[in-house]
């Protein structure tokens, strides 16, 4: 009986597979560069299935298909991919151009029609995602800091919630004055203002860690000021990052690394793919995971202890408990980008990301004799004497998420629309574990270990109406209109978090501190292209902005392109933009322990918002926008097919900058007491800073892009090489304190703060990549020169240290296993490269050398040596 059943069910699945079997058709064919010569190994993919077969040594191929018609895909690093119809079964022979970065198009910056590299007025970086994917680096930020030379982000240690979000800006001019896009809609900032004494300290920026790169397609950087196109923040420049689309294939891709030290150790999987939606449209869905463990390189301390029980303690711990490195990190992504035609020439589209993730980072350890009121108080020993101190974590829950809904249509013959609105959220939610609140235990004589201090959320919701026509073959205009609600939230956070001088490390946020501040703006913008003749390309831009907060702003841009020839062309422009300042800025009120240059340990500092009664008394302005002006000139040229170059100058002014002003407190007559000292005493703060219109920055700089591809080594070898450099310098003008401040005796913006401004970033990057792709093989090895930063010693005393140059190696391993399986590996800073470390004559806040590296300027990072493997499948 049961063989007649199992030769049923043969028969009849014969019969089902037979007229299948029958519709199959083959394909055969060779495909070539444009001398004819076979190309092995190019990627051909069934369109829309994940059938597919690599050409052999002679680029012939031979692919079956279920039916004709059909459509086949045909890529390979450095060649453009090629889409070719398939109707009948006769032998084909595709030519495949090698691909050159100065022909590709891009969309950022012009709104009146796309343009290639070399066509644009203006420089702009395209990025492939598997450029930034080769680098074995694990977070989009540090993917593009050792891929752009302009760009940089480093982890900060013991930096509170700026720890968990790391700091990122393009050209030094600060998290906050760098737009970013998705799909050309605006990514909503975070809701952490950076407090900390670390790069970008008092600014707010965009949490780039939110967006996973497995749902990436490109990243294009526009290195120029865009505020006439986009509005606020875009003075140092605009990164577009492009979600992938309706991919051949589903991807999955899994890593882990390791440090050197033995720790660090992180874990990656993600999976992409796409399916069809109705008729022609698709459905592309990302889903991630990440998690990574913490690092520690804290140095040894030299303090020395008083008594036995401390110098018991601080012989088994040489480094005080410290923990100094990247915090521990879990996190998950779900990312979604569609479109669907309607109609003949209209199309739906939308995308969404998810992402939230949770950390833990550590404050300064609580030393015994930091704390010898706690040990007194019994609490966390029997006997004082047997007291070790604690370590107060700081634990984050980061919620992000960004929705667009948007239609392109005609709006007549010529003319197309494209309407949509974006929203987007960031929320942190903080945790205080293995703390005490020291005043709570001293009138109870107990207290908790885990407060809730409360946190932050910012949302915005943004509608654009923007409508473009090519007039003619040379006269391109597109306008638009623009709506953007903004709503920034302080959570109050437990009572006992704030109970007196609050939780250890990080007091929660009160309930006077509390609220939820909103503002709205409207925009009218315009540009005009005009191609005066095929060489010679003029381009005007305008946008008018009115803030309900920080008042009105008229941007303009003049950029234009010569042409020298095919292959090259000069390019320049000029630009006014403006930045308003964000909520964040404008209504945070916090007090919170920090560490204080010249102090022993840590010390309560207060926050008061720009438009508190009490800081305005003395003379502190509200806040309003920054004017910036930017200039720029460039060239570019394509030398042959392979080798192309670029190198542009720039200078970018910044006026009324808002600054997060120094600490002031107390001075040092005890007989009188000035309005700032009233100041600090009604709000019971030893110290008091502010957002304040107070810097006048310049910044210069050039870009230099060199670009050498498809070098032929071996049979079937191709090295590409690459060198990028960024070269800058930043100063500061000018500081306008205001009077009432300044004739107590105050500096607003202290030596220590303004160093952070002109030196805590690289003043060059350079980076020199070398890629050598074979049959089996994809090798890049790759070396990275930070340049100098400088320790700023605080105007108590000390001495600057300029931190000298470091060359980070990297070293990638590819290997195709199959057409559809690869193998990887990267060995990251390999000659196990660490900054200089600093030295206690800058008297700075690494206190009794608990920090071996400083915690206040930044280059290649901390982590040493590390490794990782993965694997990558289609299907």
């Amino acid at each position: 009986m049961r063989q007649k059943y199992l030769l049923n069910f043969f028969a009849t699945a014969f019969l089902f597979m037979l007229p299948i079997a029958l519709k199959a058709q083959t394909i055969k064919g060779k495909v070539t560069d444009s001398s004819g010569e076979g190309l092995p190994y190019m990627n051909i993919i069934e369109k829309g299935t994940s059938n597919g077969v690599l050409t052999d040594d002679d680029g012939i191929f031979t692919i079956t298909v279920k039916s004709l018609p059909t459509t086949l895909v045909i890529s390979s690093m450095g060649f453009e991919t090629k889409t070719v119809p398939v109707s009948k079964d006769s032998y084909l022979t595709i030519v495949v151009n090698e691909d050159n970065a100065l022909d590709e198009v891009v969309v950022t910056g012009n709104r009146t029609k796309p343009r290639t590299i070399l066509d644009s007025p203006v420089p702009i970086d395209n990025i492939d995602v598997a450029e930034l994917t080769k680098s074995g680096k694990p977070t989009l930020d540090r993917m593009l800091t050792f891929k752009v030379p302009s760009f940089n982000s480093q982890n900060q240690a013991i930096a509170d919630a700026t720890a968990h979000y790391d700091p990122a800006d393009l050209r030094g001019l600060g998290p906050s004055r760098t737009l970013v896009l998705i799909n050309g809609k605006r990514k909503n900032q975070s809701a952490q203002v950076y407090l900390n004494r670390t790069p970008g300290k008092g600014e707010v920026g965009v949490d780039l860690k939110s967006i996973p790169t497995a749902a990436i397609e490109r990243v294009e950087v526009l290195r120029d000021g865009a505020s006439a196109i986009y509005g606020s923040d875009a003075i140092a420049g605009v990164m577009n990052i492009i979600l992938k689309k309706d991919v051949n294939y589903s991807t999955f891709t899994s890593k882990a690394g390791i440090t050197s030290e033995n720790d660090g150790f992180n874990f990656s999987s993600d999976f992409n793919t796409a399916f069809n939606f109705g008729e022609g449209g698709f459905v592309n869905i990302t889903l991630g995971y990440y998690k990574q463990a913490i690092t520690n390189r804290a140095g040894e301390v030299t303090d020395v202890g008083t008594t036995e029980r401390d110098i018991a303690w601080l012989e088994e711990n040489p480094t005080a408990g410290m923990t100094v490195g990247q915090p521990e990190m879990e996190k998950k992504d779900v990312f979604v980008n569609m479109e669907h035609p309607i109609g003949e020439n209209s199309t739906l589209y939308s995308f969404h990301g998810y992402t939230t993730r949770d950390g833990k980072s550590f404050a300064y350890y609580r030393a015994p004799y930091w704390r010898n009121d706690v040990a007194d108080a019994n609490f966390l020993t029997a006997d004082p004497e047997d007291f070790i101190g604690y370590q107060p974590t700081f634990e984050t829950k980061i919620n992000d998420h960004i929705n667009s809904l948007g239609i392109k249509f005609p709006l007549a013959e010529g003319w197309n629309a494209d309407a949509s609105v974006t929203y987007g959220s960031n929320d942190v939610d903080v945790t205080v574990n293995n703390s005490v609140n020291r005043d709570y235990l001293a009138d109870h004589g107990t207290s908790p270990r885990t407060f809730k201090p409360g946190g932050y959320a910012f949302t915005n919701i943004v509608g654009n109406f923007d409508v473009a026509s090519q007039l003619s073959d040379a006269v391109g205009i597109a306008f638009g209109v623009e709506y953007k609600q903004e709503i920034f939230k302080a959570n109050e956070g437990d009572p006992l978090s704030y109970y007196g001088a609050g939780s250890d490390s990080f007091a929660g946020i009160k309930p006077d501190e509390a609220g939820k501040f909103s503002r709205n703006n409207i925009a009218l913008y315009s540009q005009l292209e005009y191609d005066i003749t095929d060489a010679f390309l003029l381009g005007i831009a305008g946008r008018y902005e009115d803030f309900t907060d920080a008042g009105d702003n008229f941007s303009w841009k003049a950029n234009g392109r010569y042409k020298l020839g095919d292959n090259g062309a000069l390019r320049a422009s000029y630009s006014t933009g403006f930045r308003a300042p964000t909520l964040h800025q404008s209504h945070i009120t916090l007090s919170q322990y920090i560490i204080v240059a010249g102090s022993s340990e840590p010390l309560l500092q207060g926050t008061l918002a720009n438009d508190n009664p009490a800081v305005q008394a003395l003379g502190v302005p509200s806040l309003t926008h920054e004017i910036s002006k930017n200039l720029s000139a460039g060239l570019t040229y394509k030398f042959n097919r392979n080798f192309s170059a670029s190198v542009d100058f720039y200078q970018i002014k910044v006026d009324n900058r808002v600054l997060f002003s120094s600490q002031i407190g107390s001075d040092s007559d005890d007989t009188t007491t000035n309005p700032v000292e009233q100041i600090l005493e009604d709000n019971g703060v030893v110290a008091v800073q502010v957002f304040i219109n107070a810097g006048d920055t310049k910044t210069t700089g050039a870009d230099v892009v060199l670009n050498y591809r498809n070098i032929e080594i071996g049979e079937s070898g191709k090295l590409h090489a690459s060198f990028a450099a960024n070269f800058n310098e930043t100063t500061l003008d000018a500081i306008n304190t205001p009077q009432t401040i300044s004739d107590a005796g105050y500096n607003i913006f202290d030596r220590q703060e303004q160093g952070l401004i002109t030196n805590s970033r690289p003043k060059s990057k350079l980076i020199l990549g070398l890629n050598y792709v074979a049959d089996k093989w994809d090798i890049s090895f790759n070396n990275t020169r930070f340049g100098e930063v400088i320790v700023t010693a605080p105007e108590s005393g000390g001495t600057d240290q300029t931190l000298s140059s470091k060359i980070s190696t990297d070293l990638g391993f590819g290997y195709r296993l199959t057409d559809k399986i690869t193998f990887n590996a990267n060995i990251n800073n390999i000659f196990d490269v660490y900054p200089d470390e600093t030295l206690a004559s800058t008297n700075t806040a690494e206190a009794g050398s608990r920090f071996t590296y400083s915690s206040e300027v930044q280059q290649l990072g901390i982590m040493g040596t590390n490794f990782s493997v993965g694997i990558n499948v289609q299907f």
